[in-house]
């Protein structure tokens, strides 16, 4: 799919298609683009209005993202899991490569090293960028808090946000721990609704880096709508879905509603208003338009059962968060630069979150460290013209899950033990029909692919 808009355009398509002719850099290089990367946490592939107009979740700040840019539908998150999906957005690498291939868990394993210290990360690269950048982290870390695995050493200058895989909402606590924290110091500001506070964090970073015309990046992965954990809140404290009471009012509910997906949607749409504050800041800054902007799920939301717990919806995908289906590593994704990628655009090209750091890379000139095999691709023609996925195939493994995407064709099994399983995403979404026993050669073609990456580790 072709779009004409004009010279810039084509410029930029040049640049990103044939790189070795000049740096992308070059269109404006006094004033290379800021890019903002969010994220949300275990947000439902179908929770969106943008992506499933019978949801019951109020999201028009988001949905007017996507009306803005370029809404992906076979995007991919290389884990189903919050700590491991983090590390591979940004050191732009499976999990077997830069080896943190499990979640952090409990208060030693989130305040432990985590991943390891010799991975570098996107605001690393971006440091190094012939005009460096300034760099932001706001909200969750998960990939370790231990002394050098810190955001503000591993690249980021602020960091305002928390160590853990999930915390109250108010009370900022994970487990028996006190956990919000700016730069390496706690901070306390117990009441305030976690969600605002990691925006507001980020609007004052993009406000100020902005006026002072410095190029930024502001990593901005929040929290919600991380369901309610029991070990988190205090003697008498329901482990309930917690929003805001004026977004419990603007839903249509009172405050005290028990419905768990009812409190989920006023959660989400929390959020939804957050990113809203967000956007509009950015267009009063005036670098709106000179923003490339991704909105990303780390992961699909969780189908494991649990009362009040998971209700957040993948429709139409099978299962949710920890397995390889595709409810688990099919996520919403939204890319916006205004002028450069087409307005209210689809794009069903397969792609997957270690593209952004060759984006982030690409968009900056700065160079990659020379010697790290990166799993990530050049999304950049993808979103701006519509290319085809230059991907050849898409590995996942989690605990005893593992799978494998191909074309249209993917291969999954949930242990080692058992056969794979075969579907064709194109007509069958849901994985609903194993087709290995009718396609017996497409399976091994898919087995094939898949042992190739398991050599390359």
């Amino acid at each position: 799919m072709a779009v004409n808009l004009g010279p810039a355009l084509l410029l930029i398509l040049n640049i990103a298609l044939l790189a070795p002719l000049a740096p992308l850099a070059q269109l404006n290089a006094d004033h290379p683009p800021n890019i903002l990367i969010i994220t949300a946490d275990n947000l439902g592939y179908g929770d969106l209005g943008c992506y499933n107009p019978k949801t019951s979740i109020k999201s028009p700040n988001i949905d007017r993202l996507a009306e803005q840019g370029t809404r992906l539908t076979s995007f991919y998150t290389p884990s189903p899991t919050c700590t491991v999906s983090r590390a591979c957005l940004l050191t732009g690498r499976v999990a077997q490569r830069h080896g943190l291939t499990e979640q952090l868990a409990g208060v030693a394993g989130n305040y432990g090293v985590g991943l390891n210290h010799d991975e570098i990360l996107i605001p690393q690269i971006l440091k190094n960028a012939p005009i460096p950048y300034a760099t932001g982290c706001f909200g969750k870390w998960n990939i370790g808090f231990a002394r050098k695995s810190r955001p503000t050493e591993r690249g980021f200058d602020k960091f305002v946000g928390h160590a853990s895989g999930n915390l109250d909402y108010y009370h900022h606590n994970y487990r028996e721990r006190h956990d919000l924290f700016s730069g390496t110091q706690e901070l306390h500001r117990d009441g305030e609704y976690i969600t605002d506070i990691f925006a507001d964090a980020a609007i004052d970073f993009i406000q100020q880096k902005t006026q002072s015309g410095q190029p930024w990046f502001c990593y901005l992965p929040f929290n919600a709508p991380h369901f309610p954990v029991a070990e988190n809140k205090r003697l008498g404290q329901p482990n309930i879905y917690q929003a805001p009471d004026w977004a419990f009012v603007e839903c249509g509910m009172t405050p005290d509603e028990a419905d768990p997906k009812q409190r989920y949607d006023a959660v989400v749409f929390a959020l939804d208003k957050a990113i809203g504050r967000l956007l509009d800041a950015l267009e009063k800054s005036g670098a709106a338009e000179n923003t490339f902007v991704f909105f990303m799920s780390d992961n699909g939301g969780f189908r494991l059962g649990r009362e009040g717990i998971d209700v957040g919806l993948n429709t139409p995908l099978r299962s949710g968060g920890v397995t390889c289906w595709e409810g688990g590593i099919r996520v919403a994704a939204i890319a916006r630069w205004p002028g450069i990628i087409k307005a209210g655009s689809v794009i069903s090209q397969p792609l997957w979150s270690p593209d952004l750091l060759k984006a982030c890379a690409i968009l900056s000139d700065a160079r990659l460290p020379s010697g790290v095999l990166f799993d990530g691709k050049d999304p950049l023609p993808v979103l701006i013209e519509g290319a085809e996925s230059s991907h050849q195939s898409f590995y996942f493994v989690f605990r005893n899950h593992a799978a494998l995407r191909m074309d249209d064709w993917k291969i999954i099994r949930e242990n080692p033990a058992q056969q794979w399983q075969l579907f064709n995403l194109a007509n069958d979404l849901a994985e609903s029909e194993d087709l290995a026993t009718e396609c017996p050669d497409q399976v091994k073609k898919l087995e094939a692919a898949f042992s190739s990456w398991e050599d390359s580790f």
